[in-house]
C-alpha cells in the first residue's frame, strides 16, 4: 500500500510530527512506500502565490494520486488547522484525495480544540473528494512529550487511540482473502 504523509506543521521539532511519526511506524509494516511531504519545505512562493505548475506542487499532487493511504498533520491553532496546511489543500484538485482514505491527525494546546478536526479539517478533506475520511486522533500538548533527543513519546492513551485507529485501518485496507472472493454458499466450508 502507498501512503502519503502530509505534515502541516511550520514548525520544527513538532508535536504534531511527532503524532505522524507513530502512526508512520504503525503502518511501516503494511506500507509499500512511504512518503512524508512536510508543507513547510515546500517552496514558499508556490504555496503563497498559489502556483499549481510549480514543479514542488505538481509532484506532491502526483504523490498524492499513487497512494491509497492519506495521512494529514497539523497543528490546531485558533481552533483551526494550519494556515500552511491550508495553503497546500488549496492547490490540490478538487476531487485531488477522491479515492483515497485518509487519516486526519492534530495537536492543540488543550482539549478544548479536539472538535477542530470534525467542524475545519474533516469538511475540507471531503470537498477534496475524500469519501473515506476515518476517525482522527487529537492529542494536547501534555499528552506528546518531546523527549531531549528530539524524538516523542506519547502518553499511553494517545499511544492507545493511535494503535486502535491504525489496526482498524490496516484491516480496512487489507486485501481480501481469498476465501472472502469465494461465493458465500461455499465459505461455510472452509
Amino acid at each position: 500500500m502507498n501512503i502519503v504523509c502530509l505534515l502541516g506543521s511550520p514548525s520544527e521539532p513538532s508535536r504534531s510530527a511527532g503524532l505522524l511519526d507513530h502512526a508512520r511506524a504503525l503502518l511501516e509494516p503494511h506500507a509499500t512506500r512511504i512518503d512524508t511531504v512536510r508543507v513547510r519545505d515546500l517552496p514558499a512562493e508556490a504555496l503563497l502565490q498559489a502556483r499549481f505548475d510549480d514543479p514542488a506542487i505538481v509532484e506532491v499532487r502526483e504523490r498524492i494520486g499513487r497512494a491509497r493511504l492519506v495521512l494529514v498533520a497539523t497543528p490546531i491553532y485558533k481552533a483551526a488547522y494550519s494556515g500552511l496546511l491550508k495553503s497546500l489543500l488549496d492547490l490540490l484538485p478538487q476531487d485531488g484525495l477522491a479515492g483515497r482514505t485518509v487519516l486526519p491527525l492534530a495537536t492543540g494546546g488543550s482539549p478544548a480544540h479536539l472538535l477542530a478536526l470534525e467542524y475545519a479539517l474533516k469538511p475540507v478533506l471531503a470537498a477534496l473528494g475524500a469519501r473515506d475520511i476515518v476517525d482522527g486522533v487529537y492529542a494536547t500538548d501534555r499528552q506528546i512529550e518531546r523527549l531531549p533527543d528530539g524524538r516523542h513519546r506519547l502518553d499511553e492513551a494517545t499511544a492507545a487511540r493511535l494503535e486502535r485507529v491504525v489496526g482498524e485501518l490496516v484491516e480496512r485496507l487489507a486485501p481480501p482473502r481469498a476465501s472472502a472472493r469465494l461465493p458465500a454458499a461455499l465459505r461455510w466450508a472452509l
